[in-house]
């Protein structure tokens, strides 16, 4: 039985934020964030470095947020920037089928499931979270280029417009299949990670899902997800602003004039100025601010000692990984949500409570269990 009181209708999407603000489930989604980041990083460095732009001028004008895109790219270089994209989308669906098989396991209320046991997890069933997506893909392109043939046949003289008069009806209702499947792939990406991590379905399985909700819970999907995303927005609001206050609280104790005063200032400054460059709203407020708009990190106004540079350095590295905590705290959000949502439907539509089934890890410990007692 789940620990927690399920009603199995919209109250509980209002549990997503509170079970999203879990130690493990940020952890997750982190590490997740930080790889996919890295190496999108490298790649676009690298493209960048391939298109004739030296480092130095890279890092003046895009620092560490670059992107290709902004460039007329070389089609080697789209392809590195590509390739950044994927790898960091793939570890997110990871982390969001780790984080939802977490979410699992403690709706049925284990609490002691780790982030260690949902990544075993996630490696067993891999092939599911990724084949899924481009299984439902393959079935557009199938569509689109049975189409494109029979338009060739149109054009043959006389017999093609016959033939595309008599197959008029075929056409059709190929056409809102193919508008059907292009909406169940925007499900499919929104419930993988779900669907593996908490039903254990395989590709096939979870294709089937993905088709089966998009049919049977149109506007429960439409409705759920539009509960859930201002509990999103107003949940990260609050986390950021308590960001804001731990940042506060430093300033107000070190930024003291009789203690560390402008040398605060100058370091936590200069690294809050290249992790939140002003480029990308994290602006001053007039020209003499002392404070940035969003986040209150004092502005730096002198020249860096040596020292100063590499505290800097270390400051900024701790403030990204602030920054990551934070998103990944919201796709935290998202995805239990998400998880939330998935049981809802197989309750409303199968009449299952999947968080009352045996999972494979507890038939597993069972099945241990039983070759012990033989043994004994």
């Amino acid at each position: 039985m789940s620990p927690y009181n399920l009603h199995f209708d919209f109250r509980d999407i209002f549990l997503a934020p509170r079970l999203a603000l879990s130690g493990k489930k940020i952890w997750v989604f982190l590490r997740a964030n930080i790889c996919g980041y890295i190496v999108y990083l490298i790649f676009n460095y690298l493209g960048l470095l391939l298109m004739g732009q030296s480092i130095k001028y890279t890092w003046m004008s895009q620092g560490l947020y670059p992107c290709l895109y902004l460039f007329d790219s070389t089609w080697y270089s789209l392809i590195l920037f590509w390739i950044g994209v994927f790898y960091w989308i793939i570890n997110l669906l990871f982390a969001a089928s780790a984080v939802s098989r977490i979410t699992y396991k403690q709706l049925k209320g284990d609490e002691f499931y780790t982030a260690k046991h949902s990544r075993q997890y996630v490696k067993r069933h891999w092939h599911a979270i990724i084949f899924s997506p481009i299984a439902i893909i393959l079935v557009l392109l199938f569509f689109f280029t049975m189409a494109s043939i029979f338009a060739l046949i149109g054009k043959i003289p006389f017999l093609g417009e016959l033939f595309f008069s008599l197959t008029y009806l075929v056409y059709f209702f190929g056409s809102l299949f193919t508008i059907y499947t292009i909406i169940v792939f925007i499900v499919s990406m929104l419930y993988t990670p779900a669907i593996v991590g908490s039903l254990e379905e395989d590709t096939m399985g979870t294709v089937f899902n993905s088709y089966s909700i998009t049919w049977n819970q149109p506007w429960r999907i439409v409705f759920y997800n539009l509960l859930l995303l201002p509990l999103v927005w107003f949940s990260q609001m609050i986390f950021s602003h308590s960001i804001n206050l731990g940042f506060m609280l430093i300033n107000f104790i070190f930024g003291n004039d009789s203690l560390m005063g402008e040398k605060l200032n100058n370091i936590v400054g200069t690294a809050a100025n290249v992790i939140w460059p002003k480029d990308i709203g994290f602006s001053s407020i007039g020209a003499d601010a002392e404070m940035y708009s969003y986040f209150s990190i004092p502005l730096s106004s002198n020249t860096l000692s040596g020292t100063e540079c590499i505290a800097s350095f270390i400051v900024g590295f701790f403030l990204l990984l602030i920054t990551i905590s934070w998103l990944s705290y919201t796709l935290s959000i998202i995805t239990v949500g998400e998880t939330l949502t998935l049981s809802i439907y197989k309750k409303r539509d199968d009449n299952v409570n999947i968080f009352e089934r045996k999972d494979e890890e507890t038939l597993e410990d069972q099945s241990s269990n039983d070759e012990d007692k033989i043994f004994d």
